[in-house]
């Protein structure tokens, strides 16, 4: 403010608190005016009065908004309060709640005793001799006779055009051609290439029999030939259950290594257990073969499957697989 202002205006307060001091002291005077003559009476008491109050106003307006920037925040939190009292507990505790439980039920599962039957593998079966080419010849046949054998290419004589010759045989200056279609030329034939075919290779049965006890007895003396029981008890498959006994008798978890389960194609129980575990491949015992026995960690025949697969083995010194 300019000091020519100041002068012309000698009653204007300086700050905001005497303004609220002058502001009090009116009110209390124009009280006392209208009064009359109770309030002339009075007089001194209303006069001593305006002072207490001019003081009392700044108190008042610098409380008011402390106390109101407090009690909204209490405001909030007690409403944040009620409404998390409100909701359900499942609603609070949400998806962890939810794992939290699945997680106390499964771990409140309790664990699958090893359903391993303890049998004498037979010698002439488990124990024999491994012919490391033999087997290689073996599985070499077998991944030929997988071959689809469809690959196919056309030599010069299949593709389509050059009925022509190009240009004259003599007088261009080029080397003679008799087609366009000649496999030196784009779009041409092909000189040699595969024709359809079958890849398979005749393996004696006895050669394949040979190579396959050689397989097993390499596992069996390795300790991963194992004879189970059974994997799920009750009439109705059930994959966690089956799963449980595979890890109780491999003693690792399921899907940490290749494991080669043999059970009876009758035995749908066990096959509709465990044809989606991780790791697992099931196999009938009239097609077990060298190329599975090696591809796999372990070999795991239930009992059923086992006794089947000796009979059919062992009876015969040796039967070919199938």
């Amino acid at each position: 403010m300019s000091p020519a202002s100041h002068e012309e205006n000698p009653t204007q307060p300086e700050s905001a608190a005497e303004e609220v001091q002058q502001t009090a002291g009116e009110t209390v005077a124009a009280d006392a005016a209208d009064a009359g003559p109770e309030a002339a009476d009075a007089g001194p008491e209303a006069a001593d009065a305006a002072p207490e109050a001019a003081d009392a106003a700044p108190e008042a307006a610098g409380e008011q908004p402390a106390e109101a920037e407090q009690a909204k925040p209490a405001r909030r939190r007690s409403a944040a309060g009620s409404s998390e009292a409100d909701r359900p507990a499942a609603a609070r505790g949400g998806r962890g709640t939810r794992s939290a439980a699945k997680a106390t039920a499964k771990k409140d599962r309790p664990a699958a005793a090893s359903t391993e039957v303890q049998v004498e593998l037979p010698a002439e079966v488990f124990d024999a001799t491994v012919n490391l080419p033999l087997i290689h010849q073996v599985v070499v046949a077998q991944q030929a006779a997988a071959r689809q054998g469809t690959h196919a290419t056309k030599t010069r004589g299949e593709v389509r055009g050059g009925g022509r010759k190009p240009y004259r045989q003599k007088g261009t200056g080029r080397a003679r051609q008799g087609s366009v279609r000649a496999p030196q030329f784009t779009g041409g034939g092909i000189v040699h290439g595969p024709v359809s075919r079958s890849h398979a290779q005749k393996t004696p049965k006895k050669m394949k029999a040979a190579a396959l006890r050689g397989a097993l007895s390499d596992r069996a003396r390795h300790g991963l030939v194992q004879v189970v029981s059974g994997f799920v008890d009750g009439e109705l498959p059930k994959t966690a259950d089956a799963v449980s006994v595979l890890s109780a008798v491999t003693g690792a978890a399921v899907g940490a290594s290749m494991v080669l389960v043999v059970a009876d194609s009758s035995d749908q129980l066990t096959w509709k257990s465990l044809r989606n575990a991780r790791g697992v491949h099931l196999i009938d015992p009239g097609q077990l073969n060298t190329y599975d026995v090696l591809t796999n960690d372990r070999v795991i025949f239930t009992r059923a499957a086992y006794e089947s697969f000796v009979a059919r083995t062992g009876a015969a010194g040796g039967q070919e697989e199938r």
